[in-house]
């Protein structure tokens, strides 16, 4: 298996912390992100973090359509829910109807050997538990060596490139940001199945500020509004 790429001066530049990273998402209750096709909005992505003692459950909703002269051509909903508990990584859910095509996935972590057990549409079985659920809203997915599909339980062997500074001006905000690619490790899959995504964070927060990538047109999720 392919490892992810990281120069080790990154760790040390950035501060990435050995505590969970869950820890620094602490502050916030709501993170909600406009989606674009072509720079044309089409829907939204919301999470809720909710907080009860030792577990933190972050519950999400994705929705979408994209329409031409009037008529939806491809519709997409997607429900699930993050739970960890003392901020390690506990279970995982969602259900997904892409175009009238129903998708599922459920992670679990086995008590003894504390792998993962996925149950899902294109994956059933063990996975290591140093992967990690491809959601973006954790930026401790730029360490992982692999992702797994929120939608379908896919396994994605990843390499991580830190492309470098930037800063963004979404809406009225300014975000300093640290820009990475998410690229699939595997170079043999179709190109339906590759990774080839760009992710911008914030320098001191560590809070998912956009994403963008090109499949069948160019796709952006911009931050819209964080609590």
């Amino acid at each position: 298996m392919k490892k992810t790429l990281f120069l080790v001066i990154i760790f040390f530049s950035f501060n990435f912390s050995a505590i969970s990273h869950v820890e620094h998402y602490k502050e916030f209750t709501y993170l909600e992100y406009e989606l674009f096709r072509n720079n044309k909005s089409i829907g939204y992505h919301k999470y809720d973090f909710v907080r009860k003692n030792d577990i933190l459950s972050i519950k999400s909703e994705v929705k979408f359509k994209i329409t031409k002269l009037g008529v939806d051509l491809y519709k997409y909903f997607a429900a699930s829910e993050e739970t960890y508990k003392n901020n390690k990584f506990f279970k995982f859910s969602s259900k997904t109807n892409q175009n009238k095509k129903k998708k599922y996935v459920n992670i679990s972590v086995d008590p003894i050997k504390k792998n993962l057990i996925i149950d899902g549409n294109s994956y059933k079985g063990e996975a290591s538990k140093d992967y990690i659920v491809g959601t973006w809203w954790n930026h401790e997915i730029v360490k992982a060596d692999a992702q797994i599909s929120a939608i379908s339980g896919r396994i994605i062997e990843q390499t991580v490139t830190f492309i470098g500074k930037e800063t963004l001006e979404i809406g009225d905000k300014t975000f300093n940001t640290l820009r990475f690619n998410f690229r699939s490790s595997d170079e043999t899959l179709p190109d339906n199945k590759k990774l080839n995504t760009d992710i911008w964070y914030d320098e001191k927060s560590y809070l998912w500020v956009k994403a963008a990538f090109d499949k069948t047109g160019y796709w952006e999720y911009r931050i819209k509004t964080y609590k």
